[in-house]
């Protein structure tokens, strides 16, 4: 009797919590400035950052020990997974964003909600790729390019920009 009290105590908190959370859902602020500052030039460090050129740029340096290169490498890979994370939040707030302006809208865009799932679907597997060449990279194998993840978030904030007028 005390495992199935313990199971709906569980459960009930459970769905506490759930309806805490999504009843307190702030609205999102899809306005045309929130919009653009999702610049893909945000993350166009990312493209240089793992660059094995300024790696043999940097060990060709007078005083650069083994230890200095290995600092260097493990600080590019930390900034690169960081913005990585960050290109992933933004992805998901433009998809949240893209939600409810179609949720909003007088008009059924099945169309558009095809795009967005399509979008996503393959944003989840671009981004399991990155993070496979960043493992291997990681271990001196391959390079890591995020040039397919900049374009899909680049066409998803174009598709919202087009949706939310400009005095939005």
């Amino acid at each position: 009797m005390s495992v199935v009290s313990a199971a709906f105590i569980g459960l009930f908190s459970v769905l506490v919590k759930l309806t805490r959370h999504f009843a307190s859902l702030q609205r999102l602020p899809v306005t045309a400035d929130w919009i653009d500052e999702f610049s893909d030039q945000r993350y166009r460090p990312m493209l240089r950052l793992l660059s094995q050129d300024e790696f043999h740029f940097l060990i060709t340096q007078p005083g650069c020990s083994p230890q200095m290169a290995k600092r260097f490498r493990i600080q590019r890979r930390q900034i690169f997974r960081a913005y990585l994370r960050q290109l992933d939040s933004d992805f998901k707030r433009l998809c949240m964003a893209l939600k409810v302006v179609m949720v909003q809208s007088k008009h059924d865009r099945p169309d558009l909600a095809l795009l967005l799932l399509r979008n996503q679907m393959t944003f989840a597997y671009g981004m399991m790729m990155v993070q496979f060449r960043f493992l291997c990279y990681r271990y001196g194998i391959g390079t890591v390019d995020i040039t397919n993840l900049l374009k899909l978030s680049a066409s998803l904030r174009l598709e919202l920009r087009t949706l939310v007028p400009a005095g939005a």
